[in-house]
Formats: C-alpha cells, sequence, structure tokens
C-alpha cells in the first residue's frame, strides 16, 4: 500500500459521476454554493465531456413538454409516463421534472446545443414529447457549462468511486466516499456534508446478444456498471422497482435506436412476411388491460407483441426504411427534382441519425451494404437494462417535492435518499421514468439546489475514523495484490487457481442472469425455482469474488465494476422473487405468475440491505395517484 498516495479532498458537496444528471447538479449547486461560501465537488471515473448516457451524442432531445406553446401540461406528462409504466411511477417526481424540464431545454440552447426549427422557429418535433437536435457535441456542449461552474479545480477525471462513507457519530448520514485514480497510484478520500450519486445505470448484468468479436457492444453505454446501486445499497439506502429492467427494441447488432424512424419517418415494422406485428399481435395484447387500452401503447407491452411474433416463429422483424423514405418522396409536392432533392435529404437525415448517436450502427450500415432508401434493417429485443430514466424505474427510494408529495413520499430534502445527506439523480432514482437526457439533467439541478439547502441546514462537518479508510484502501487495492502473488503459479495470467480476472468473473455473472433471471436466452421468462438456483450461484459468485485479481489499473476498475455489477444483480433477483406476477410483459416475464395482479401487486417493490446485520428486507409501499 505504500506505492499509493492517500489524497484527501475536503469539500462541502460531492457529486460522484459526469453524465447528464451530475453536471445538471453542478451547473445549479455552484450556483447556490456560491452565494453561501460552499464548495462544490465533482468526481467521474471517466472524463465528462465523454463520459455517460450521452457520451456519443443524440439526435432527439426525448422530454421536452412545451408549456409555453400550451400544446402539453406537466399533468399530461403524468399520465403518460404512469399509462406507460404499467401504472407503477411516482407522480410526484415524475410532475416535478415535467414542470422544469423545459427550462433545462432553454439552457442546453442557450450554451450552444443546435436544437431543429421550422420556417417560423419553432423547434421540430419527432414525437409529442421530443424534439430534433444536431447532437453529436451534446454532452460536450453541457460538459462545458458544468466546469466552468465548478472550475476545475473542483474536478477529478479518471478517478473510480468504490465505497461511500457514513458519519461515525450517525451511521445513516453520509460523510464522504472514497476512490482510486484509474492512471495514477493515487488513492483517495473525499470528506463531505452531502454527497449526490449519479454514477449512471447497469449494463452487462445480463449476457449480451453481441459476442465474440462484438463482446463488449451494448445499447446502454457499457461502463456503466450499476454504481448509482450498489454504493448506495452499501451504505442502507432504501431502493424502489429494481425489478423494472428495460429491454429497448432496437437496430439488431448496432443497437442503433428506433425512435426517429418510428416517430419521424414514420416507419412501420413488419415480421418476415411483410406483415404489421402490431396488427397481427392486437389481441394478444388485449390480455393485458387495463393498460393495454393507454394510447400510446405501453412500451412493455409493444416490446410483448414483438417478443410474441418471434417467439411464434414469424422472425427476422424489419424496420421498413425503404418504404418510409418512398412514401415521405412520393407525398413531396412539386417535380421530379424536387422529389430527388428530398429524397437526398431523407438519406442524409438517416445516416445522421446514428452519426449523432450510435456511430456502430452507421458502420454496421455500410459494412453489410445496407442503404435505408433501398432495403430494411432487422430489429431486435435487447438484453435487460438497468436504468432510472428511460422506460424503466430503477432506483433509490427518495423523498419528493414538498407542495406535491403525500406523506409517504416526503420525509425531507427532495430527491435526498433514506440516508441523511445521500441525494442522488437520473439513473440513480426510482419510480420516475422517461426522464431521458433533460430529465436526468432537470433532477440533478434539482438534487443539486436541494443538496446545498440540506448543508445549510447541517454544517456540521463529518466525522470519519482513519482505521476505516485504511481498512477501505486495503479492500480496494487488493485485486492488486491478489494478482502479484500468485500470477507466476501459472503459465496463462488468465487461468490460475487462485484468482479470477474480471473478464472471466463477467462471463459467469452474464451467464447466471441470463440463464436464470430472465435474459434473452429464456426470452425474459423466469419463475421461483430458477431465481432459488440463481441466488444459490451468485453467493457462490460472490465468495469468488474474494479472488478477483487485477494485473494493473485499468484491470482494477474492471474488477470494481464487477463488485457492484454483483450488487446490481442481487438486488434484481431479490426484487423479482417478490414480485409475485408479471407487470411488466415484454421486459420480463413470471411463468409462475403471468398475469398482471392488479388487486395484490400493483404497489412499489422496495428493498433495504443492513449494513450491521448483512440482512435485506423486502417490503411493498403504496402507489399514490395524485393526478386524476
Amino acid at each position: 500500500m505504500d506505492n499509493f498516495e492517500t489524497i484527501e479532498v475536503n469539500t462541502d458537496l460531492l457529486i460522484v459521476g459526469g453524465g447528464m444528471a451530475a453536471c445538471g447538479a453542478a451547473v445549479e449547486a455552484s450556483y447556490w454554493a456560491k452565494k453561501n461560501g460552499l464548495k462544490v465537488t465533482l468526481v467521474d471515473k471517466a472524463a465528462m465531456e465523454r463520459s455517460g448516457a450521452v457520451a456519443m451524442g443524440l439526435s432527439a432531445i426525448n422530454t421536452y413538454i412545451g408549456i409555453k406553446d400550451g400544446a402539453n401540461s406537466p399533468e399530461d406528462f403524468v399520465k403518460y409516463v404512469r399509462n406507460d409504466q404499467m401504472g407503477t411511477v411516482r407522480e410526484d417526481l415524475v410532475y416535478d421534472i415535467a414542470r422544469h424540464v423545459d427550462s433545462t431545454v432553454h439552457l442546453f440552447e442557450k450554451w450552444g446545443l443546435p436544437i431543429w426549427k421550422d420556417e417560423k422557429g419553432n423547434y421540430v418535433h419527432e414525437g409529442r414529447w421530443q424534439i430534433m437536435i444536431n447532437g453529436e457535441s451534446y454532452k460536450v456542449i453541457v460538459a462545458e457549462a458544468a466546469k466552468s461552474a465548478l472550475g476545475m479545480d473542483n474536478v477529478y477525471e479518471r478517478v473510480f468511486i468504490v465505497n461511500l462513507l457514513t458519519d461515525e457519530k450517525d451511521p445513516n448520514k453520509i460523510a464522504g466516499a472514497v476512490g482510486f485514480s484509474v492512471r495514477e497510484n493515487k488513492f483517495y478520500v473525499f470528506k463531505a456534508k452531502a454527497v449526490m450519486v449519479a454514477a449512471g445505470g447497469a449494463v452487462h448484468i445480463f449476457r449480451p446478444r453481441s459476442t465474440g468479436e462484438g463482446f463488449g457492444r451494448a445499447w446502454y453505454p457499457p461502463w456503466n456498471s450499476g454504481s448509482s446501486y450498489a454504493t448506495m445499497l452499501q451504505v442502507g439506502a432504501e431502493m424502489t422497482q429494481m425489478e423494472s429492467r428495460f429491454i429497448p427494441t432496437r437496430f439488431k447488432d448496432g443497437y442503433g435506436p428506433v425512435g426517429a424512424w418510428f416517430l419521424l419517418f414514420k416507419s412501420r415494422a413488419t415480421n418476415a412476411f411483410g406483415e404489421d406485428y402490431l396488427q397481427t399481435q392486437a389481441e394478444e395484447i388485449k390480455k393485458w388491460e387495463p393498460y393495454a387500452s393507454a394510447k400510446p401503447v405501453p412500451t412493455p407491452l409493444r416490446n410483448h407483441q414483438m417478443i410474441t411474433e418471434l417467439r411464434e416463429g414469424r422472425g427476422p422483424v424489419y424496420m421498413r426504411t425503404e418504404e418510409a423514405i418512398k412514401k415521405i418522396t412520393d407525398t413531396t409536392p412539386g417535380t421530379d427534382k424536387d422529389k430527388k432533392k428530398r429524397l437526398k435529404e431523407l438519406d442524409s437525415e438517416a445516416w445522421e441519425d446514428f452519426l449523432d448517436m450510435t456511430i456502430t450502427q452507421a458502420g454496421l450500415w455500410a459494412s453489410m451494404n445496407i442503404s435505408p432508401e433501398e432495403k430494411p434493417s432487422e430489429i431486435m429485443p435487447s438484453e435487460p437494462y438497468f436504468i432510472g430514466s428511460h422506460a424503466s424505474c430503477a432506483g433509490a427510494w427518495v423523498s419528493g417535492p414538498a407542495d406535491i408529495a403525500p406523506k409517504e413520499y416526503t420525509w425531507g430534502y427532495n430527491r435526498m435518499s433514506t440516508v441523511q445527506g445521500l441525494f442522488t439523480a437520473g439513473d440513480g432514482v426510482g419510480g420516475n421514468a422517461h426522464k431521458f437526457s433533460s430529465g436526468s439533467c432537470t433532477e440533478g439541478r434539482i438534487a443539486g439546489k436541494e443538496a446545498i439547502r440540506f448543508i445549510k441546514d447541517h454544517p456540521e462537518a463529518p466525522t470519519i475514523d482513519p482505521k476505516k479508510i485504511d481498512t477501505l484502501k486495503e479492500k480496494t487495492y487488493k485485486p492488486l495484490k491478489t494478482f502479484e502473488q500468485y500470477k507466476t503459479l501459472s503459465s496463462d495470467s488468465n487461468i490460475n487457481p487462485n484468482y479470477i480476472k474480471p473478464k472471466m468473473f463477467l462471463f459467469r455473472l452474464n451467464k447466471i442472469m441470463d440463464e436464470y433471471v430472465g435474459g434473452t436466452s429464456t426470452w425474459y421468462t423466469t419463475n421461483k425455482p430458477m431465481l432459488e438456483r440463481g441466488l444459490e450461484l451468485l453467493a457462490m459468485l460472490k465468495e469468488d469474488s474474494e479472488k478477483l485479481g487485477a494485473e494493473n489499473l485499468h484491470e482494477l476498475m474492471r474488477a470494481w465494476e464487477n463488485y457492484h455489477r454483483l450488487w446490481t444483480a442481487e438486488v434484481h433477483l431479490r426484487h423479482v422473487m417478490f414480485r409475485e406476477e408479471t407487470r411488466y410483459p415484454g421486459y420480463l416475464y413470471r411463468s409462475d405468475f403471468p398475469k398482471i395482479d392488479e388487486a395484490n401487486w400493483k404497489v412499489f417493490v422496495n428493498s433495504k440491505w443492513d449494513p450491521q446485520t448483512g440482512n435485506w428486507q423486502m417490503s411493498k409501499k403504496p402507489v399514490v395517484k395524485i393526478i386524476q
């Protein structure tokens, strides 16, 4: 341990993460901190300019209400999200995003983000809640604003946070965090009066569809390793909806999003025989009332229609890009020259959609000789992901806004977890779907402002036992020590009886989750005996996690990502086992409880791990309807 320098950083508010929520918190918290003589520090395991879910850019902002235009209201948005999530959302949190998100979008434009405008100067909508952008540099623009607000002396990049710290005098009060540099031999101890965790969701918990040469390719960022969930769980924060995972329908193998094609280009998807599966499976979703009648049809149920079509043997499923482009071109007024010009514009927009946000998909099209105006492309449901900001609800159970939250949902400061002084936003907040990039940044702003208010009310410095820091430092670097101790006992460093490398560990985790907890190999289906067996195998994997070995700092980061993934996997499995119904068909099926049970399970499923005893506690929390 003498080779690793310990660096102590004292601050008032510590922001963990560098994505959209963290950037929103940085901008807002810095504004209020300066007014009160407080310090805000941000630590990110990556580089903020290309960190988080918006790293490659986006082609649309998916949450914009348009309140000023009078087209929609926050109440409209709550109803939409409630229906899409099969009735289980925290309406107070959704409403809070909806009433503030437009101002965040206007900030993006002020900072330099190009937003599409029509000839009258109005935003160009992709759908009811989505507006089009030229977004390749979206994250760069937002990160620049965050860094400017913080000041570069308060930004620590390439530092991986492994554990949060609680106060010695009060184990339910946050005190900071510890982590290590992934580039230098430095161990960081951040002492803080409040912490906001915004370290993203989780990918590669389940075995991905892309294997072999495509290994690592996923729809959501592959570096999202469940750190938000794991670090909060480990200090006793209550979690909610961790059974709610997301199965996005995406272009096959490249994972290119389909939203622009469905909403902007008005494309349809068909089975192998040219039939629209939304029509052929129209009767199928009537089994899932009262949500099947919602308009639009909820995302899980649209997934269910596609999955049923594939399971019944009518695949592959295609996005009919050539039909959509031809239809738009044919209806373009004017001469043949005008139509050819429009065709060229559409072709450009089709490629730009991916070049703005999923460059791999554009590369795949090119390598497979696909011209979207000439032939269709396959689409496919992906492996499961864990996110609290897209069309699913995993995350921490947080206090809501005091002016609208019912008593069951509020206990202090907006977006504060059940641990005092521990805030979260974006993928870290449960029960609050459809935030996307703009809503996550908005939620970061809300949490950042509230965290400063908490610090003003609780100005006392945290108390941390130095011995605890020493223990955590030793634990942090243990994989390096294990590898160094045993590396000479085998001729191949990847195969050794005394340690397991992070990649091999990940393969084992992926296999367990895929086969027993409803991955792609079982068409997202599981049951109680499978879950019980999965829990047994996770327990053995947890034992073996003590033998993780790392050859260098990069592999040490991979080891710690896997520790966090393991925590996320277990809490997900426990939630799936506890919820005895199929609440989200198209995302997850319980074959032993194959129906929606409105009478007993229209509730939030919550969990809490006790740091003192190591025991899990599962519970139900009521779904309170606020918007009629």
